[in-house]
């Protein structure tokens, strides 16, 4: 039961930091080490993805660019179109900052190891899956600053300056490039130590929700946000999920896409990337505003998880039962 309501396990660390930021925020010299540490974990982090990319997967996307280029649609314009119709229709249903935030999960890449989990348990095409997965994480780090400044200028959050390009270059896309040219003499080393790589993954995400919430708990988080507003963010962050869920599949059909396609499109074209959001929001946005603009991607992440792997059961009970007849 605690597996169908939790399916990642990671959520119960991630409200447990939290909680910790909330009861005992970062503060004066402690916050600054924080902060530090902080950087230095997102430069890690973008670093061992450039250097895990593998460049094949890339050219094998090449093969099949009618399903990817669907999928990378879905990913990066029909998710900020969706996010812009509710913040231009639905102006005063949240506060600015968590309408940002809603923007910024439409603005990110797709995830890669959950994507490609819930394509293979569906019966999808796995391979399609990991090369527009993979493709969505390379272009992410460059589309989803630049998405989510266009959206922000437009809903009046202030768009990305000569400051917040050079931040995002020094702190994301150097690393991440430093990384994937050197995959040719790290490349087998990041493979064995994966669980070293994980680890820095999970730690970049753990230490930067630290820093965000201590810093907008200080500023009067939980004082600004209501339970009303709470309430109505998990209403909008499931309505955005169910819309886009809808929308992908029948994408898939209108144009012509068989079973296998259809499920990569759906899993790859809906899921939102934690681990990209969280450091790309300590980049991208001041630090008391970053925790606020966190909450719409932490529970975004949670609902995608519970939703996809509820459909995947379903597809993979009706493969099975086909066959069984069969």
């Amino acid at each position: 039961m605690l597996r169908r309501l939790i399916p990642d396990p990671f959520l119960i660390f991630l409200l447990a930091t939290v909680l910790l930021a909330s009861f005992l925020p970062a503060r004066g010299a402690f916050a600054q080490v924080v902060g530090w540490l902080s950087l230095i974990t997102i430069v890690l982090l973008f670093f061992f993805h450039g250097a895990k990319l593998a460049r094949d997967q890339i050219v094998a996307g090449l093969i099949h660019w009618r399903l990817h280029l669907t999928i990378l649609a879905c990913t990066f314009a029909l998710f900020p179109v969706i996010g812009m119709v509710g913040v231009l229709t639905l102006p005063s249903l949240l506060p600015r900052d968590l309408w940002i935030g809603i923007l910024f999960v439409c603005a990110l890449p797709s995830t890669v190891q959950s994507a490609i989990a819930f394509v293979s348990m569906a019966k999808g095409n796995v391979p399609a899956a990991i090369a527009s997965a993979s493709a969505s994480q390379m272009l992410g780090v460059i589309l989803t600053p630049i998405l989510m400044g266009l959206m922000a200028g437009a809903h009046g959050g202030g768009g990305i300056g000569l400051g917040g390009i050079g931040k995002i270059a020094a702190q994301i896309l150097l690393p991440f490039v430093a990384g994937h040219l050197l995959r040719p003499w790290i490349g087998d080393w990041v493979a064995r130590n994966r669980n070293l790589v994980n680890l820095t993954d999970r730690s970049t995400i753990l230490i930067a929700v630290y820093g965000a919430f201590s810093a907008a708990v200080i500023e009067g988080l939980w004082h600004k946000l209501s339970p009303e507003a709470l309430a109505l963010l998990c209403a909008v962050d499931a309505v955005l999920l169910a819309i886009a869920l809808l929308l992908t599949w029948g994408a898939g059909r209108v144009l012509g896409f068989d079973r296998a396609d259809r499920i990569a499109i759906l899993f790859c074209g809906t899921k939102k990337s934690l681990l990209q959001g969280v450091p790309m929001a300590k980049v991208l946005f001041p630090g008391g505003q970053t925790g606020v603009i966190l909450l719409p991607i932490m529970l975004f992440h949670q609902m995608q998880l519970m939703a996809c792997a509820f459909i995947a059961r379903r597809y993979s009970d009706m493969d099975k039962a086909a066959a069984d007849r069969g």
